[in-house]
């Protein structure tokens, strides 16, 4: 019976428990935010135009490179010709008549001058003298309206001159055409609001990302911090950047409030194309080469520890570790510094680098490769 009962007891014991270790390490501990957003250039400039009217030609197309001063579309320019010509006309008219009436006033002082002699000599009555000075002021008045008339006829010439330099869509930067949303021989209509012709991104080389960060994380996004991002197209790379802007303009979206933070970035070999998806990862504090155990080591206990209460000691703002030690697991009380997803920086405590610190239990029909054998406490 005796033998009997020890066999059963052997049987049916409780298997002890095995523990997962994992060594302490030097590296880096780094906090993020994560948020997503779209490449997009650094600089894109819209190309409209002034005036309405039949595209002629198009000289642009998608992924043009493109000049200052380049032309890139022509309008039908044949009506803002014609205007151009009756101005001209109607100013050669207003010259001609100033260059008449420049000659009555010569006359005109001619007359009064003589009619003033006669007078001195009472030759004459003083209404013809009157009269021939009143024409003499009414000549010199319509020269004055004359050159008023060329000054406006020349207004009105220059503004149909414009109108007709406008018919010449050009770019405004060097740069590379993103986008082209006309075609020749279609109609645009700039009468009450500018149509786009052309987006000129003006260097794909120096790009940026507009990510929306959450309220409750923008106090983390600061300028001229770290950031990486990666893109469905290169699911493999991840790309690094640097905050250059974070913009004050809320953006309300079913009541969720989000705001635009500029990762900037470069993009020599044009990998990232405008447009692409992106998931950016944004540094918001980072302890770099320091002594780091998992984060999960500091939140893991013993059962039979916190039966027996073995886990007492650590102080206040302190946390406790669980170390193997001499086939002993022994609790360190540790001041913890930084934490992040995967590791927290130890500040102080009884560690050493390459210390194994318990994270978690093993089940007992678990391979002996990723556990430790069975320790006491």
């Amino acid at each position: 019976m005796v033998g009997g009962g020890v066999v059963y007891w052997l049987a049916h014991r409780a298997a002890p428990p095995r523990y997962v270790t994992s060594a302490v390490t030097q590296g880096d501990v780094v906090t993020t935010i994560t948020a997503s957003g779209s490449v997009n250039p650094v600089v894109i400039v819209e190309v409209g135009t002034y005036v309405s009217g039949t595209i002629e030609t198009l000289n642009c197309d998608f992924n043009t490179r493109v000049h200052q001063g380049q032309l890139c579309a022509k309008i039908d320019p044949k009506p803002y010709q014609v205007v151009v010509d009756q101005d001209k006309a109607d100013l050669d008219l207003a010259k001609a008549q100033l260059v008449k009436d420049k000659a009555n006033v010569v006359y005109a002082k001619i007359s009064h001058e003589r009619q003033d002699q006669l007078l001195a000599e009472d030759s004459t009555s003083h209404d013809a003298a009157d009269a021939a000075l009143n024409a003499y002021d009414e000549a010199v008045a319509t020269v004055d309206l004359d050159v008023a008339q060329v000054a406006e006829k020349a207004a009105a010439l220059k503004a149909a001159q414009i109108n007709l330099d406008y018919t010449n869509i050009v770019s405004p930067v060097n740069g590379t055409v993103v986008s082209r949303n006309v075609t020749a021989g279609q109609t645009v209509a700039a009468s009450f609001q500018t149509p786009t012709l052309f987006l000129i991104a003006t260097d794909l080389t120096k790009m940026q990302v507009d990510t929306n960060v959450s309220e409750s994380d923008i106090a983390g996004a600061v300028e001229g911090a770290n950031a990486s991002f990666t893109v469905d197209a290169f699911p493999k790379s991840r790309f690094q950047g640097r905050v250059a802007q974070v913009r004050q303009a809320p953006i309300s979206v079913q009541n969720v409030i989000t705001y635009d933070v500029v990762v900037t970035f470069d993009n020599p070999d044009l990998l990232l194309k405008p447009g692409m998806t992106a998931t950016a990862r944004i540094v918001t504090a980072q302890a770099l080469k320091v002594l780091r155990v998992p984060s999960q080591a500091l939140r893991y206990t013993p059962a039979a520890a916190a039966k027996q209460g073995l886990a007492k000691g650590a102080k206040a703002g302190q946390r406790v570790v669980w170390v193997e030690r001499d086939g002993k697991l022994v609790s360190i009380p540790v001041t913890v510094g930084l934490v992040d997803d995967s590791f927290a920086e130890i500040k102080a405590g009884d560690l050493k680098l390459g210390d194994q610190v318990v994270t978690s239990e093993a089940a007992a029909s678990a391979p002996q490769a990723s556990s430790t054998p069975s320790l006491k406490l």
